[in-house]
């Protein structure tokens, strides 16, 4: 069975705690499998890199935008069976420390409900802002991922990398997730997917055409199997960013743009091809939280007899 997510209110015009609280207890109450967050920081007047998505150019509604975190505890405190989780926190932003700290709370929270998604980003001025360099993410990311790991694992942790240093000591709680919780990466580039191979649970992509996603999703699975993991264990959750429209358009650009029915059609055929979990982000399109709660139970109505 193919799951559905829906992307929490986090941004644009729905950047209010009556907004978060509302989307996630209708999103539960429609039957949603999952509710997911992103990780944005700024907009820059002059971005240093194109936008990868769409046009190139950054949503004007990104300009506002919550924090992932925050957001994440707000749905946890009024869902009690969702999944929650992040697609994607950009993880060479953060200390590993500081990281499972907050992700260990929402778990604890939740009872449990935490699905861990990483990535890198995309925006060079995002990682200037945070004081992080450009240059080296990967090898950040990998040796975060390490970190994570021993913290979630040990007592007493102890761990030592270039950039960090934890020294002998308690680090409670643990994940309610035992070792811990799922952990799914994003990224396209070549050591992205043998990252999400060797190391992770499953794989985090964007719409794309089918043919591109079957492509790159068998790459992390060769990249299994040369770790000697089983790629049929791995989970590919993808998220759709959509914009609706009331007229039918290309059918080629239906995991950006088009109908309601083709839209979901688009995520029929990606479900086929392999995919686990739909994440539908409504938040480019809707202009409130009734038109996104309406497209979000149409989209349900919709792909639940095609998944």
């Amino acid at each position: 069975m193919v799951h559905l997510g829906l992307a929490l209110a986090q941004y644009g015009a729905f950047t209010n705690l009556r907004s978060v609280q509302r989307v996630a207890r209708e999103a539960e109450s429609l039957g949603f499998d999952s509710l997911w967050v992103g990780d944005r920081l700024l907009v820059p007047l002059e971005p240093s890199d194109r936008y990868p998505g769409g046009d190139g150019i950054i949503p004007q509604a990104h300009r506002t935008f919550l924090d992932p975190f925050a957001v994440l505890a707000v749905a946890a405190s009024v869902t009690e069976r969702v999944r929650l989780g992040s697609s994607t926190l950009n993880a060479a932003w953060y200390s590993p420390a500081l990281l499972a700290r907050s992700l260990t709370t929402i778990d604890q929270l939740s009872g449990g409900r935490l699905c861990v998604g990483l990535g890198l980003g995309w925006s060079s001025d995002e990682y200037a802002a945070v004081g992080v360099p450009w240059p080296g993410r990967g090898a950040r990311l990998d040796a975060c991922l390490d970190a994570l790991e021993t913290i979630w694992a040990d007592d007493p942790v102890s761990h030592s990398a270039d950039a960090w240093t934890i020294v002998a000591s308690h680090i409670h709680p643990k994940p309610a997730q035992r070792p811990r919780p799922p952990l799914y990466l994003a990224g396209y580039a070549p050591a992205a997917l043998e990252r999400v191979g060797r190391r992770a649970d499953g794989w985090l992509p964007t719409g794309m055409p089918v043919p591109t996603l079957t492509r790159l999703w068998s790459t992390v699975r060769r990249a299994a199997e040369a770790a000697g993991r089983d790629p049929g264990a791995l989970r590919m959750i993808q998220r759709l960013n959509p914009m609706v429209t009331d007229t039918p358009g290309s059918a080629d650009l239906a995991h950006r743009t088009g109908t309601v029915e083709q839209i979901a059609q688009y995520a029929a055929d990606a479900a086929r091809a392999g995919v686990h979990e739909i994440i539908l982000d409504l938040q480019h399109t809707a202009h409130d939280d009734d038109q996104l709660m309406a497209l979000a139970a149409r989209f349900l109505a919709t792909l639940r007899p095609e998944l």
